[in-house]
């Protein structure tokens, strides 16, 4: 617009380094700055000497200077114009020119004479780009492809190491997420607190109302012993835990009768450990399995703890005798009874020795069994004896110690409401009754000239000749009749009941060789029930009936409308006896017994 007031703008060159070449990959190349030689040496070859200045040129001639002073009324007419006149002098150009010549020589003898000295100022050859040689057309394409090349390759190189980076990024973040899922799991079996940038867990029955001093501490770690680049294998855990050293292996109880004591010089450290160590179950982490031995370890060796100081408490016509890791007590005179904690840690040489000391299998597993029963329900009393107090007014902690105060109690009441029989001797009276069972189960053999008589242990006598198809037939039938009564016996260890109980079954095959025995025992609830059929010729046949309410392929019957009668034994069902685990009939029977009883 025409109206419209002039703006000046202002165009300045950015203050950014010139780009001398910009690359395939983006990448641009930066000319570097002149230095201050170089620049001055640049602006002196832009000044052009064969220009005259502008200042010269505008100086006008001595006859317009004549003329101006000639008029000078003129001037004051003329002071709005402008005060440029055209110079009218024919030889102005020639002056002007001479003059800028003249002024050019006396700066260049000035310059020389400064240059001459060298002390001011001195001359340096201009360095310019030397102009590239001419090179084939060939070469110049083959220069090209390998630069394209060398670009192409290095961006492949740095998006190779950008996956490579991604890759382990991931692998890294992968593996933090199995660690918490790890350790979540492990979180539903065992007990864990953080403990600064540290995670604990507890491995000892303080919870369940176990006194034992040790701390049962064990440390969760992350797993960082496998690489990232390499295979991972198909058992690797992100998860590890550290047990204390003292927990590490597995351990358990040795309890023996022996009927000649040793000396007690003798005595040492025993070290019979001959039981297979746990191996993992399938699917179980390889943690839980190392967990529970050491939790084993630690319940062992509370079990020995509470034996020996019992053992040095107790005072009896025969001392007992703690040596180690061994206690020997007498039940009966030249009747020694062993109790001893094994313990073998995963070191190569303990297991080596181990190995070398082992001695013949005397071993009562039962009597271990009832140890580890008897610390259970000593933990139950102990958690079931603090409760909170009644009335809230009342001192918080035993019960005994509460009744004593309104009940006026004594020390002799007090200790008369504590149990009075202690771990050790409980465990001394069932071995008393095992050996004097021992003895009442006996079967003797009178061998003669010509025939062999056969004293029962109730008394009775039977007479065989010589033949010894006549003997075989006779131990086999008392074999088969010596495991029947192995059940009845061990139901009555176990807690089970006699429903019934024969030696001469009149049902069933027809054995060739003497009678079939047979017994049916009750678990303790009542719900399941175990029938036992031993023949000399048939061999064992075990079956198990259920409760009604587990039996889910029994048909829905009309007649039974109350759901009482649910809790009916079912049918009988018969137990694969030889994938069964254990060594002999009797463990066998055991474990089943062990199975169905309720917790």
């Amino acid at each position: 617009m025409s109206g419209a007031p002039a703006v000046r703008i202002s165009i300045e060159s950015a203050s950014e380094k010139q780009v001398q070449e910009v690359g395939l990959d983006g990448s641009e190349t930066y000319l570097q700055p002149l230095s201050m030689s170089q620049n001055l040496a640049r602006l002196a070859q832009r000044i052009d000497f064969s220009q005259g200045s502008g200042s010269e040129e505008d100086e006008p001639p001595p006859g317009a200077q004549a003329r101006d002073w000639a008029a000078p009324g003129d001037a004051e007419d003329e002071e709005g114009l402008v005060k440029f006149q055209p110079s009218l002098w024919p030889w102005d150009s020639v002056r002007n020119n001479l003059r800028g010549a003249l002024t050019e020589m006396c700066v260049l003898y000035d310059v020389l004479s400064i240059v001459k000295d060298k002390k001011f100022m001195t001359l340096d050859p201009v360095v310019q780009d030397p102009l590239p040689p001419k090179q084939n057309p060939q070469t110049l394409q083959l220069i090209s492809k390998k630069k394209s090349l060398a670009g192409a390759a290095q961006i492949l190189l740095k998006g190779a190491e950008r996956l490579s980076k991604s890759v382990a990024e991931n692998q890294e973040n992968k593996r933090q997420r199995d660690f918490n899922s790890e350790l979540l799991r492990l979180r539903q079996h065992w007990k864990l607190r953080k403990v600064g940038d540290k995670i604990l867990g507890d491995l000892s029955y303080r919870s369940a109302g176990s006194l034992f001093p040790h701390h049962g501490t064990f440390e969760v770690i992350k797993n960082t012993d496998i690489d990232l680049d390499k295979k991972i294998p198909e058992d690797y855990c992100p998860l590890d835990v550290q047990i204390p050293s003292d927990l590490e292996g597995s351990a358990y109880i040795k309890v023996s009768i022996q009927k000649q004591a040793p000396d007690i010089g003798d005595l040492g450290t025993v070290n019979l450990f001959k039981r297979p160590l746990p191996k993992s179950k399938p699917g179980a982490p390889h943690w839980q399995t190392k967990l529970e031995a050491a939790q084993n370890v630690l319940l062992c060796k509370e079990i020995f703890a509470q034996l020996s100081r019992e053992a040095v408490q107790i005072k009896s016509q025969i001392p007992h005798i703690v040596v180690k890791n061994q206690i020997i007590s007498q039940p009966f005179p030249g009747l020694q009874l062993s109790i001893s904690l094994c313990h073998s840690s995963n070191d190569k040489k303990s297991q080596k020795a181990a190995s070398e000391k082992q001695s013949p299998e005397d071993h009562l597993y039962v009597l271990e069994h009832n140890l580890h029963q008897l610390i259970r329900e000593f933990h139950k009393q102990t958690l079931s004896s603090t409760m909170m107090p009644h009335p809230a007014s009342a001192p918080f902690g035993h019960k005994r110690m509460r009744m004593a105060g309104p009940q006026a109690f004594d020390k002799n009441d007090i200790s008369s409401l504590q149990p009075n029989e202690g771990l050790l001797e409980k465990i001394i009276k069932q071995a008393k009754h095992i050996f004097l069972r021992r003895r009442s189960i006996q079967l003797q053999l009178n061998i003669g000239v010509e025939q062999i008589r056969v004293v029962h242990r109730d008394g009775r006598v039977i007479t065989l000749s010589h033949q010894e198809q006549e003997l075989q037939d006779f131990l086999l039938s008392q074999m088969s009749q010596h495991q029947v009564h192995a059940v009845q016996q061990l139901a009555k260890v176990m807690g089970w009941h006699v429903l019934s109980f024969s030696n001469h079954v009149g049902l069933g095959p027809v054995e060739s060789i003497g009678n079939a025995s047979a017994i049916t025992v009750a678990s303790p609830s009542g719900d399941y029930a175990i029938s036992v059929r031993n023949g000399p010729e048939s061999g064992s046949k075990v079956m198990v009936q259920f409760p009604r309410c587990q039996c889910k392929d029994l048909p829905k019957s009309d007649v039974l409308q109350d759901s009482k009668w649910n809790h009916l034994r079912g049918p009988f069902r018969e137990v694969q006896w030889n994938k069964m685990e254990g060594r002999n009939f009797v463990y066998k029977l055991e474990l089943l017994m062990a199975a169905l009883t309720p917790c």
